[in-house]
């Protein structure tokens, strides 16, 4: 990458060359001590950031033809593709990217989709007349709203609301053709309730009541009286997680996933008279990430989280034997629907060389279509290597892993690193389509290393819960055995290692900032926490117990000393590296608060650092705008303070 000059912008003039060839941000953000932007580093990785992606939605129940979601303009929207291929002809036309879509399962006409506004994640849900395109607010307009799932006979639909005091989810049902009908069905205590499915004869509601990533719960409830009756029960002494269930089109049964006795999630059916279990997918030795029923009940599509990779896998539901699927495309693979009425399924396929696009595979001739192809800027990353799997082990001897996405060949000599960390906790970083921060590996030359530290997901349910509460401090001495691990590969610059990441990931850049200050040259951190204690006080009410579970309880206090004692901002002067913070003001996940207070603390210590501000952004920038001028200004940072070093 040349080297470009970066100038203040308090030092040019308003009427300077310099100024006129500024690349300026969008008038929804708020930069501060950011330098200016050249026009020229923006117009070398522009094409990074003209990539789509395509993912399968639905189905139309009577015609086969699919609803994906895909960005033309600024934000994600709806589009319908009538045959492999073909157009993608755009349905809705909003200002705010569009959650989820289902169509109505019987005719057709009219569908229901998901939107926020601002990135404040209070969803509403809104119906879609396919006829004239008019859309119709069906909920209240100010509680977070979510889910959305139809009963067979196309009359009900029912989904998860705060509506009643803000931060329980009671399931409410509504039938969208009449948004009067609207009623609490299931009126619930704490939040992380969602209505999973509808009996085949619509008069019970499959529930599930999350609690925490190792732990979460089924429950029967009768749609008319709101009865709940629970499904499941734990071991004693343990906890289990079930993740997702649908009944059988029997309705004498429910398929569901779960850890019951095992390290992984595996797919299981529930026997409804007995509430006996039957594990189906016993000798997979990985987590079951989705499965879907087809609509005659005869067959189970199933994903395998295989270390990462995503593996597509057929049952016959009579027997339990797994169909041959032959030449299946490697990837990432998810969002699975059957098409009503035949052995088509649908999903969306990602991998490091192509973006998410939509695919189908006809179960009876073994054939997978791709029905988009979605566009790269021009670019062509067929080339491009697959991510290398890296193995190390942390101060205590745990086995730990990750992705290495290695720079274009042409680079030659020890490389600069960017470590990316993956929020969540509970997520987990997989060999995926980088998008623009391929610009990194082809144009810069920087090594990308994606680390899955104690507490992802993947690797079992013990090493999910291996950073729980103060066992954290685990994790954070794996970022410093990923460093030691840097610095046995000789293509690695272990001199020259920038650190990033996002939610949780900006919570673990921040820590490693004042950990390791002298093992890197900079860090970005995006709506990250820097303080566990103030989040979990600050954060939304509907989630905030669900955080305890993985954080601590930050009322108890010796948890309380724990959190202060490891708090970024508690420890800022050990920070002396310069920092990049990028925050959504209607976050409420990682409120403001978190990025102000570190950002203050930096300023005071005359520690160099960025900040920038997105007025109309939430958890992360969702706006194509917003979103590429994060990139140009990252890539500024990268080129000041990563690249631009010297080794020692």
């Amino acid at each position: 990458m040349r080297r470009l000059t970066i100038c203040l912008l308090a030092v040019l003039p308003a009427g300077s060359i310099a100024a006129q060839e500024a690349y300026q941000p969008p008038a929804s953000l708020v930069a501060q001590d950011l330098p200016t932007i050249p026009r020229e580093l923006a117009d070398q990785a522009g094409r990074y950031t003209q990539f789509r992606q395509a993912r399968v939605v639905d189905w139309h129940p009577l015609r086969r033809e699919m609803l994906i979601a895909t960005r033309f303009a600024d934000v994600t929207q709806l589009h319908r593709v009538v045959t492999p291929g073909g157009d993608r002809r755009q349905l809705t036309f909003q200002r705010e990217p569009i959650s989820g879509g289902r169509y109505q399962p019987t005719r057709g006409d009219h569908l229901v989709f998901r939107q926020d506004q601002g990135g404040n994640e209070f969803f509403q849900l809104y119906r879609y007349d396919v006829k004239d395109g008019a859309i119709r607010l069906l909920t209240d307009g100010k509680s977070r709203n979510t889910g959305g799932v139809w009963n067979r006979q196309g009359t009900r639909l029912a989904y998860q609301s705060t509506r009643r005091n803000g931060t329980e989810t009671d399931i409410w049902v509504i039938d969208p053709s009449d948004p009067a009908s609207d009623r609490m069905a299931v009126e619930v205590q704490g939040a992380g309730w969602g209505a999973q499915d509808w009996s085949p004869d619509g008069k019970q509601l499959l529930v599930g009541h999350f609690i925490s990533a190792n732990q979460s719960e089924l429950w029967l409830a009768d749609a008319a009286t709101g009865t709940r009756t629970m499904l499941t029960t734990a071991d004693s002494g343990t906890t289990v997680s079930y993740p997702s269930a649908e009944f059988s089109r029997d309705g004498k049964g429910v398929y569901l996933t779960t850890d019951r006795e095992n390290e992984f999630t595996r797919l299981a059916y529930m026997d409804l008279a007995s509430r006996r279990i039957r594990t189906l997918t016993q000798a997979i030795p990985w987590d079951i990430d989705e499965f879907a029923l087809s609509d005659d009940g005869t067959l189970l599509a199933f994903v395998a989280n295989e270390n990462g990779f995503g593996r597509l896998h057929l049952m016959a539901t009579a027997t339990g034997g797994e169909r041959t699927l032959g030449s299946a495309p490697r990837g990432l693979v998810s969002g699975l629907v059957w098409r009503h009425g035949s052995h088509e399924l649908g999903f969306t396929l990602s991998s490091a060389r192509a973006p998410a696009d939509a695919w189908s595979l006809d179960v009876a001739t073994g054939r997978f279509t791709r029905w988009t192809e979605s566009e790269t800027g021009g670019i062509d990353f067929s080339a491009l290597p697959d991510p290398e799997l890296i193995q190390w082990k942390g101060s205590d001897g745990l086995a730990l892993s990750g992705f290495l996405y290695r720079p274009a060949a042409r680079f030659a000599g020890p490389r600069p690193v960017v470590v990316s960390i993956h929020g969540g906790p509970e997520g987990q970083s997989r060999p995926d389509f980088l998008g623009r921060w391929n610009y990194l590996l082809n144009e810069a030359g920087v090594a990308l290393i994606l680390p899955n530290i104690r507490g992802s997901t993947g690797y079992g349910k013990s090493y999910l819960a291996s950073d729980n509460g103060p066992r954290r401090e685990g994790a954070y001495s794996d970022i410093g055995a990923l460093f030691d691990w840097i610095r046995t590969r000789p293509s690695l610059d272990a001199g020259r290692i920038m650190v990033m990441g996002g939610s949780y990931g900006g919570h673990m850049t921040l820590v490693t900032a004042y950990r390791y200050a002298d093992r890197i040259c900079c860090a970005v951190d995006v709506v990250g926490i820097s303080n566990l204690a103030t989040f979990l006080e600050n954060t939304s009410s509907y989630r905030r117990d669900l955080r305890r579970v993985e954080y601590g309880d930050e009322r108890d206090p010796a948890t309380r000393a724990f959190m202060d004692k490891t708090a970024p901002v508690n420890n800022a002067s050990a920070i002396t590296r310069p920092l990049f913070v990028v925050q959504g003001a209607n976050d409420p996940r990682v409120p403001r608060s978190e990025a102000e207070q570190i950002v203050a603390t930096l300023k005071r210590q005359q520690t160099p650092v960025w900040y920038l501000l997105g007025l109309d952004e939430g958890h992360g920038f969702q706006k194509k705008s917003n979103a590429d001028f994060q990139f140009y200004a990252t890539l500024a940072f990268v080129e000041k303070y990563l690249v631009a070093t010297a080794t020692p």
